[in-house]
């Protein structure tokens, strides 16, 4: 079957790309054409023609892949034409119209490159990241996992692991061979080598995570203390509706920001008071759910009345700042016990110390994003993994020192089938549809 689609955006554009891939591509061009296929690779100026009518869709360039020289693998084509919605409409209509071919389902091109071989699962799903990046941070880390060094690092650890499993196989199958008390000892430090760099790739405060899904900011506190017009001043728009009645916020708020090219999601959440309105103590359960997984949390009051016990000392424990916010009402000194905290005075009435709110972001932003090593877990998925992996070769360590030496190559099995389906080196089929649904249709 072949399959085409819109590659570009949709809406109005200079030029709209329709990529075409599969083994009717030659045959696409030249009945739309009709004309021989042109040079691989090379941009050719064609008049592309409604196939039943014969009349005049465009004119725009056709690139033509054979394959397997392609990003597919299959013989592939791009047609360059004006960028209207009538004319792509047109463009896919007549494609539809030739025997075996079909829209393209979302990332169905980049599933064939790795189908065919051309990349590896880890490099599909930087495809994926570079595309959906909304900051420079956020760029640059797909790059580097597009480059391999992510793959190369995994797909070591793993020849590591079955090179020691040939050893472990080799004492299976010839029982009354004695291994040498060398191999018996590079074992064990081979695969507390791969163990301890695992583990050390574990450690990485999830870096990689918090770049590709944004860096999580909460703003909480109680009802009334200026949470909703600080979302508002922050992201430079009315985001939130801000009223004097108390609990007007009662879901959560989310808007993307970009902090110095930082990705940032910031969460205005419902006022915590005690409350007997059902959908506004649910709101405040959302509130404090939002605060317990958020990378930080800005923690507002009101400055007439700053009362930090109770959830609110809580909150404050751990990556937190203090915001207390109507300082232009302050009329005392503030208690030396809030002075101690992690604080910043501001008045978002008269616009006030706001630049040293977000300058505090930005510290903490910056901290949080500081790693010695190369990201390389980008996803929950490949945590898992890893994890797992972790724990079937502390299971074989356990097995081998009681010479189990049958249940200890199925862990060892096991831990490289784990680094295996990070990069997509064993049967991943069952978690290629989740990955590739998050594309869009032309890629």
């Amino acid at each position: 079957m072949t399959i085409y689609a819109l590659s570009s955006g949709p809406g109005i554009s200079g030029v709209s790309i329709i990529r075409l891939s599969g083994p009717e591509t030659a045959k696409v061009i030249e009945t739309l054409t009709g004309k021989e296929i042109p040079t691989p690779r090379m941009a050719t100026l064609r008049k592309i023609n409604n196939i039943n009518t014969s009349e005049l869709i465009d004119e725009g360039i056709i690139l033509w892949f054979p394959g397997p020289e392609s990003y597919t693998g299959e013989d592939m084509a791009e047609l360059h034409v004006h960028g209207s919605k009538a004319v792509v409409l047109a463009v896919q209509e007549a494609i539809s119209n030739i025997k075996n071919c079909r829209l393209a389902e979302p990332g169905e091109f980049t599933k064939l490159a790795f189908q065919n071989g051309k990349i590896n699962l880890l490099k599909a799903e930087s495809i994926a990241d570079l595309i959906s990046s909304e900051t420079e941070i956020q760029r640059k880390q797909a790059i580097k996992i597009m480059n391999g060094s992510t793959s190369k690092k995994f797909n070591e650890l793993r020849a590591k692991l079955l090179k020691i499993l040939s050893f472990v196989e080799a004492k299976i199958d010839f029982p009354d061979e004695d291994l040498p008390d060398e191999n018996i000892k590079k074992i064990k430090i081979d695969i507390n080598d791969v163990l301890n760099e695992i583990k050390k790739i574990l450690d990485d405060q999830k870096v990689g995570e918090i770049i590709r899904e944004g860096f999580k900011i909460a703003i909480v506190g109680p009802t009334n203390a200026g949470k909703s017009s600080l979302l508002n001043n922050l992201s430079n728009r009315e985001v939130a509706i801000v009223s004097e009645i108390a609990g007007t916020t009662r879901d959560v708020v989310e808007t993307h920001l970009n902090i110095d090219g930082y990705p940032v999601i910031i969460s205005d959440t419902a006022g915590i008071r005690d409350s007997k309105d059902e959908i506004e103590k649910k709101g405040i359960r959302l509130s404090l759910k939002k605060a317990e997984n958020a990378d930080l949390k800005l923690v507002v009051v009101d400055a007439k009345s700053i009362d930090i016990k109770g959830f609110l000392n809580d909150l404050l424990k751990n990556d937190a700042i203090l915001v207390i916010n109507k300082s232009d009402l302050l009329n005392t000194k503030l208690d030396p016990k809030i002075l101690k905290l992690n604080h910043v005075l501001i008045s978002l009435k008269d616009n006030l110390n706001i630049d040293n709110l977000i300058s505090k972001i930005k510290d903490s932003l910056k901290n949080k994003f500081i790693t010695e090593e190369d990201i390389l877990i980008t996803r929950e998925r490949h945590r898992q993994h890893l994890i797992q992996c972790v724990d079937h070769l502390i299971n074989f360590l356990e097995k081998n020192e009681k010479e189990d030496f049958d249940k200890a190559a199925e862990d060892l099995r096991l831990a490289s089938r784990h680094l295996g389906m990070i990069v997509g080196k064993v049967d991943v089929e069952e978690i290629l549809g989740s990955i590739f649904n998050d594309f869009c249709i032309g890629k």
